[in-house]
């Protein structure tokens, strides 16, 4: 039995930051997100060999161990694809180990600012839930997955990526104390996102980034009570509302307007969020007909999605290709993390 699950990436529109602790237990954070077409992916091979073989082939991390009730995560290579295994052993099933073949791979790199680690928790979960036919709806799945990184592998970060790897889709995220959250998904009319799709780039910096160090810099801002930090997440989270209103009825001008205003907001919430490179390619795209743009993630390199004039977009890729990064193609997507499983074996 061979299963196989996709999860896909996302954009973090507005509000980003806003659904880490310990702000968004205290003020409440909210986020406006957007899935697209680039994935994370994951099949499993049901093995009888009382092994288990673990091949991340995008970073070429390869492990392999004896079918045991749990796996050591103190070592971060491939600690996601453990973590998730002994969430699934101890909770869903009665600590028996598991005997499995285990390939993934994603579309972008880890800290790519696309949600690519949380992606990634949620296609390897998604893949023990359709072996196992476990009864978990998308709540239940972004949940755990969020646990899994948060407090049993202990990696810093928010809880909108695992939600919109989950859902999918174009979504509000209202998140509050005690870990509620509330998706809203959003009924977007097919013009309206296919005007945002004309309307924007995304563009790799060539810079990966390790987000918690950010994310770290960001909640201890808060805990301190810094005053320009956490107005400045205030700021988001007025604009995630905003920026919904201006997606829903088509105002993207208005829209592009607020994501520009919300990239000088963010950058106060840690001074590592941007640097001289980063200024620099944005500099050169607003002075070649881009509108706004901000990082998508937590900051510090990754992508950035940037606003156009449609008609300038020529423009702005040929600025763009002066620099180190990449211009990515993408399209938003409607679907949330899917897995389907294949019963006859690989030869037939």
């Amino acid at each position: 039995m061979i299963i196989r699950t996709k999860a896909p990436l996302r954009l973090g529109l507005a509000g980003g930051g806003t659904d880490v602790s310990p702000y968004s237990d205290q003020f409440g954070g909210y986020v406006l997100n957007a899935t697209i077409d680039m994935y994370a992916y994951c099949t499993i091979e049901v093995t009888n060999t009382n092994k288990i073989e673990i091949y991340a082939a995008d970073t070429e991390q390869y492990f392999e161990s004896p079918s045991v009730e749990h796996l050591d995560t103190e070592d971060s290579a491939l600690a996601l694809h453990k973590g998730v295994y002994n969430r699934i052993v101890r909770d869903y099933n009665h600590g028996k180990p598991l005997s499995f073949r285990m390939t993934t791979h994603s579309d972008a790199v880890p800290g790519s600012g696309l949600g690519s680690s949380s992606t990634l928790v949620v296609t390897i979960l998604n893949a023990f839930v359709e072996w196992l036919n476990l009864p978990l709806g998308e709540y239940d799945i972004a949940n755990i997955a969020y646990k899994i990184e948060r407090e049993d592998i202990g990696l810093s970060g928010g809880k909108q990526d695992q939600y919109a790897a989950t859902f999918g889709g174009f979504n509000f995220m209202e998140f509050y104390e005690k870990d509620r959250v509330i998706v809203n998904p959003l009924r977007i009319k097919q013009w309206i996102i296919d005007e945002l799709g004309a309307s924007m780039l995304l563009y790799f910096t060539g810079v990966s980034r390790e987000s918690a160090k950010i994310i770290d810099e960001q909640t201890s801002n808060v805990v301190m009570k810094k005053q320009e930090s956490v107005e400045a997440m205030h700021q988001l989270k007025k604009d995630a509302l905003t920026m919904k209103e201006s997606l829903l009825k088509g105002n993207i001008q208005h829209f592009a307007a607020c994501l520009g205003k919300s990239w000088e907001a963010k950058k106060k919430m840690a001074h590592t969020i941007t640097n001289r490179e980063i200024d620099i390619v944005y500099e050169a795209v607003l002075e070649a007909g881009a509108i706004s743009g901000k990082i998508s993630g937590a900051g510090g390199g990754g992508f950035m999605m940037l606003c156009i004039e449609p008609t300038r977009r020529i423009d702005v890729i040929r600025t763009l290709n002066r620099f180190d990064g990449k211009v990515f193609k993408f399209q938003f997507t409607k679907q949330g993390t899917v897995g389907w499983t294949l019963h006859s074996s690989r030869s037939h």
